[in-house]
């Protein structure tokens, strides 16, 4: 008898920040629009930092995601220090995980790491995730930091509050680590640190307004009008963790092997 198959996951899309291209979430409203071309409904997790924030940065997610299709965005505000209900994601076309501060997103769904991924293959919920949504998509999720040893590696605004580099548990939904706000902020000085210190087999850091969808066959595609750009430790490096990495950046149209 053979062994039921595990579900296969739907494509995850990673985006990269910035408001100026609502286009970026096509690719993600396409796939989550159901087979009858029913309207999707979306649920946007939004962190809430409390006095009328999570609601005016829904209003923001509201428009852009109705800018790009037709949808129905569902509010699911998260106070700092609450954890992320499973069931928000049960009964809807699309998952959407928004920005914010990432160590809280981290921490908004340590509960279920592992349950939330499987829900969403089981039932073929669509993924995306806007800047610290896009890095908690990752196995292994850079939440922040400015320093490595002391020592700067990125502009100290962009730390998330921390001060060293920090590495957590991600929900697994992409085999590389992820970093957002790229050429904008950065960030990509953060991740080549990352994947050297902390010997990742891989990360892509993505710029502002540029998405990367990553299909269930390991293949990352880029669009939007920015670059990704992938980081992957030297055969050296690997061997012997001096830190070296290869960084190789794509733009709209092309894309890469994700899975290795």
């Amino acid at each position: 008898m053979n062994e039921p198959s595990e579900p296969t996951s739907p494509s995850t899309f990673l985006i990269g920040g910035g408001w100026a291209t609502p286009g970026v979430y096509e690719p993600f409203l396409r796939a989550a629009t159901p087979s009858d071309r029913s309207t999707p409904r979306i649920a946007c997790v939004i962190l809430d930092e409390g006095d009328g924030h999570g609601a005016e940065q829904f209003a923001r997610y509201d428009a852009a995601l109705r800018g790009a299709a037709d949808c129905a965005p569902v509010p699911v505000l998260v106070p700092i220090g609450g954890r992320f209900d499973i069931d928000a994601a049960s009964d809807v076309d699309g998952l959407l995980v928004c920005g914010g501060l990432t160590p809280a997103y981290q921490d908004a769904f340590a509960d279920c790491l592992d349950r939330l991924p499987r829900l969403l293959a089981e039932r073929r919920i669509p993924y995306a995730g806007f800047s610290a949504g896009a890095a908690l998509a990752s196995r292994s999720a850079v939440v922040g930091g400015w320093l490595v040893d002391g020592v700067p590696v990125c502009p100290e605004d962009t730390a998330e509050d921390l001060d060293e580099l920090d590495v957590r548990d991600g929900l697994g939904l992409v085999s590389f680590a992820v970093d957002a706000h790229a050429a904008q902020w950065g960030t990509l000085a953060r991740l080549i640190a990352a994947v050297g210190r902390h010997r990742l087999p891989h990360g892509v850091a993505i710029d502002e307004n540029t998405v990367v969808e990553v299909d269930a066959d390991g293949r990352a595609h880029v669009s939007g009008r920015g670059r990704a750009h992938s980081v992957r430790p030297t055969a050296t490096a690997t061997a012997t963790a001096d830190g070296g990495v290869v960084v190789r950046s794509y733009g709209t149209g092309e894309s890469f092997r994700a899975d290795i």
